[in-house]
């Protein structure tokens, strides 16, 4: 028998250790990171049960009658366990169409988990589209390196590295993101992009101060003038830069390529990928060139984002999906 139960923050500690032991899921999950914007979205996150024992939890927010997974997330989907058979997920996935469509809601949006933050198969939701003809409205491409793996390393990029030993370059991580966000960030996206970043010094630090091992800031500096910095996502599987820049004197310093090429060959050897996260623009239409040159001459290869459409309404012709042999 399967229910669904709307969250509400008295299931707080049952939603975040259910994300603890799921195979799909990364502390962006967690309630203490996905609450810090309510204000800006109408959650409506959902739990799942067979009998009394949760299964699945399918982080979401309502924007008219639309659903999304979550639109204040990089990734959604259904968040379910190693032990959950096929079968099982199937049931989720339907009892949550057919209680949206009940609900009065329209579609779900779902932008799936990049398939190398799952600690176990995944592709269920992937099939569950298909056979509900759902629609793939867009489809990111990030680039990875497999650190587990042999990858190369570019003559331009060591030579930016050098360039930061021979200016005598210092790299290191630090707890306060102030630096970073007000000298380098704030300015660099203002001034090349206009845009602002999407997380205020106030919010990530609240963030940072929640998730200190999760969340981490590294910059570098110039006689001991900050120059350049990132601050990374670190999850199980995977270091996820979530944010990078640079004061004008990047090519001269060599500042960027000291700090990735510290970051990839030391820090973060151990772990399995490195993401750089997306060169695209235009909902996936578009290709920043210059970006990609610069993450693939560290040996980054492209990954896939699936983004899918579904119509709620389409759960009854999943009422046939299972054959019975006779």
């Amino acid at each position: 028998m399967i229910s669904i139960k709307k969250y509400n923050k008295s299931d707080k500690e049952s939603w975040d250790q259910f994300v603890e032991s799921s195979k799909n899921a990364t502390f962006l999950f967690k309630r203490d990171f996905m609450d810090y914007h309510s204000h800006k979205y109408d959650d409506f996150s959902l739990m799942i049960y067979k009998d009394t024992k949760l299964i699945g939890l399918f982080p979401c927010n309502i924007d008219e009658n639309i659903i999304h997974s979550h639109q204040g997330l990089t990734y959604g989907g259904i968040i379910v366990d190693n032990e959950l058979k096929f079968a099982h997920f199937f049931q989720i996935f339907y009892n949550i169409l057919k209680y949206f469509f009940e609900s009065g809601y329209i579609k779900i949006l779902i932008k799936q988990i990049p398939k190398i933050y799952n600690s176990g198969f995944n592709d269920e939701i992937d099939y569950f589209s298909f056979v509900s003809d759902g629609k793939l409205y867009r489809k990111d491409i990030i680039s990875v390196i497999d650190l587990q793996k042999k990858f190369k390393i570019s003559n331009d990029r060591i030579q930016g590295y050098k360039r930061g030993l021979r200016n005598k370059l210092k790299f290191l991580e630090v707890d306060k993101l102030d630096d970073f966000w007000k000298k380098i960030l704030i300015p660099t996206l203002s001034s090349k992009h206009s845009v602002s970043p999407v997380h205020t010094l106030k919010e990530i630090s609240l963030l940072k101060n929640n998730f200190k091992r999760n969340i981490r800031q590294f910059n570098v500096y110039h006689n001991d003038k900050i120059v350049a910095g990132t601050t990374i996502f670190q999850t199980k599987n995977v270091i996820h830069v979530q944010y990078i820049g640079s004061d004008l004197n990047k090519n001269h310093l060599g500042s960027i390529d000291f700090l990735f090429y510290n970051l990839i060959t030391d820090t973060f050897s151990e772990f399995n990928f490195f993401d750089f996260g997306t060169s695209n623009e235009s909902n996936g239409k578009k290709i920043n060139s210059g970006l990609l040159y610069w993450k693939e001459g560290y040996g980054a290869r492209t990954h896939t984002q699936d983004f899918y459409e579904i119509l709620t309404s389409n759960f009854n012709t999943l009422n046939d999906l299972f054959i019975n042999p006779k």
